[in-house]
């Protein structure tokens, strides 16, 4: 399917998948692929790559490592430049697959990743929205390892609406998805120790670090819990996102 594409439809393929595509032209490629079984399997497997590409990126590999892919991505991209119709999936599976192999020996055998809990927290509700836990209204009545979920609404709008329960590698993970004037925000919380804390940009809130990134074309907040994982992410700014998570910190409102 990619050989049946201009350099333009590839091009802008793989900039829907990685976010980049413009506002004005994103419902027409969407609408094409919509349209097309083969264009929707194409996007997904940029998507992935893409993924791929950011989970190393925040992952703590060693710098002999990063080089390695660091060099490979670069060839990728002229490679994409080149001979863009041909071998832009081929060239992006081979990058993925290097980058799996990195994210397996920097995070070791089963180690899920901040990328991991995202990809959870990206994903449709699949149970309803648990109610608020009373009180203050400050917490809802759904905890894992004994940390709540926030209730955001009196604080800053945001409604929770759905859930999601799962397993990462192993782990218990929950998520609560929010929304308000319709975007929407998944906020995951990882059972068992802190996860691997990504090489990204990071802002320090009453002592707790919070690190910002882009995860699946979504920005994501990441922080710790009562020594959990929690990711933040969805359809906010940088900065809303880190009001959000640092609200929840405070003790009386865990």
């Amino acid at each position: 399917m990619a050989g049946q594409l201009s350099s333009k439809e590839m091009a802008e393929l793989s900039a829907l998948a990685d976010g980049t595509l413009p506002v004005e032209r994103r419902a027409e490629v969407e609408a094409r692929v919509a349209a097309s079984p083969e264009l929707q399997e194409l996007l997904e497997r940029q998507r992935e790559a893409v993924l791929a590409l950011r989970a190393i990126a925040s992952e703590e590999a060693p710098a002999s490592l990063q080089s390695v892919i660091q060099t490979r991505i670069r060839t990728h991209n002229a490679a994409r430049r080149r001979h863009l119709p041909r071998l832009a999936v081929a060239t992006v599976g081979a990058v993925a697959a290097a980058i799996t192999v990195a994210v397996v020996l920097t995070s070791g055998p089963g180690a899920p990743t901040v990328a991991d809990a995202a990809r959870l927290g990206a994903q449709a509700p699949n149970a309803a929205a648990p109610p608020s836990a009373g009180g203050a209204g400050t917490r809802l009545a759904l905890r894992i390892d004994g940390i709540s979920f926030p209730d955001l609404t009196r604080f800053a709008g945001w409604v929770a609406v759905g859930s999601r329960s799962a397993r990462i590698d192993g782990r218990d993970a929950r998520v609560v998805y929010y929304v308000k004037g319709g975007r929407r925000l998944g906020y995951v919380i990882v059972a068992g120790a802190g996860l691997t804390r990504p090489a990204a940009t990071s802002t320090v809130i009453r002592a707790e670090r919070y690190q910002t990134l882009r995860l699946g074309g979504q920005l994501a907040v990441t922080w710790r819990r009562g020594g959990h994982t929690c990711v933040l992410l969805g359809q906010a700014t940088r900065r809303e996102l880190l009001r959000l998570a640092s609200w929840s910190l405070t003790p009386a409102k865990r």
